[in-house]
């Protein structure tokens, strides 16, 4: 951790207009297409369904951020829902700004591959051989990335495409942990400290309308109004024009959380809702 953030920080005094094409693209393929579609909305929540080929590729995606194996990554985020900011949760703000940014990494219990820790809460990826073996070996895809990298385009190009967009994309993420339950607006009663977070949602391709998200974990739908910019979805949205995503989970309008502020007397077309999508190819309120 401290060679990546020292060589991220080296990156700025090596400027290459090249290595910063291949940083932004390998940011969104790994950010965007890995963590926020594959490890999050897919494996985690099972937000929708696709083909188990390109839900492979999108687990692979996923091993570039280095954020740990699929079983880690998928464990360590049902852990969190179950426990969110109680006893339990891994990463609260409640125990720590810090910690819950970093510190639960550096020094908590995080593994990465003792993939019997998260067998409670992983049964369905630990059916496959595939996650059993990407999640041991998640290394091995920043090795190949980077050596091509190093190979083709130079070492300049490798501080910013390799080491330079991997710690920014780690601490994009981890702002979803710490920033979105410390700072932003609550739309919905979940209980929790969860926040939508403008900012965040921008760095993170949508991740960061996280009080939406845990007031509705299984929508693959993160941004529920036209300006909550929410580019995971737009591309969940393409799969399944292109027929690669079906079975797409929204939100319920009906579910038990419910928004703040809202006054039941009202009739349902007199509030702001959001709206459930009896089938899948269904729009929700704010398309």
């Amino acid at each position: 951790m401290v060679i990546y953030h020292l060589l991220a920080v080296a990156a700025l005094f090596f400027f290459t207009w090249k290595g910063l094409a291949i940083a932004v693209v390998l940011w969104w393929v790994s950010g965007s297409l890995g963590i926020g579609i594959g490890y999050h909305r897919l494996l985690t929540h099972r937000g929708f369904r696709c083909p188990k080929w390109l839900e492979y590729t999108l687990a692979l995606c996923g091993t570039l951020a280095l954020e740990g194996g699929p079983i880690f990554w998928v464990g360590t985020h049902r852990i969190h829902h179950q426990f969110t900011d109680r006893e339990g949760d891994p990463h609260s703000p409640r125990d720590g700004k810090w910690w819950s940014h970093m510190g639960w990494i550096l020094v908590g219990k995080a593994m990465h591959q003792e993939t019997e820790a998260m067998a409670a809460y992983v049964p369905d990826l630990r059916r496959e051989r595939f996650y059993l073996w990407l999640s041991r070996y998640h290394w091995m895809t920043q090795v190949v990335v980077g050596l091509a990298v190093l190979g083709c385009f130079g070492w300049r190009a490798t501080l910013w495409g390799v080491f330079l967009r991997t710690v920014v994309g780690l601490h994009a993420t981890w702002m979803v942990n710490s920033a979105t339950h410390l700072w932003g607006s609550r739309r919905w009663a979940t209980g929790d400290d969860s926040t939508n977070n403008f900012w965040v949602a921008l760095v993170t391709f949508g991740e960061g309308w996280h009080n939406n998200h845990h007031a509705h974990p299984s929508s693959a739908r993160h941004g529920l109004r036209w300006w909550e910019i929410d580019s995971n979805w737009y591309v969940i949205s393409a799969l399944r024009m292109f027929g690669l995503a079906r079975e797409i989970k929204l939100p319920r309008e009906n579910g038990r959380i419910k928004e703040i502020g809202e006054r039941p007397h009202l009739p349902k077309a007199g509030r702001a809702s959001v709206e459930i999508a009896p089938r899948a190819n269904q729009p929700v309120a704010g398309d």
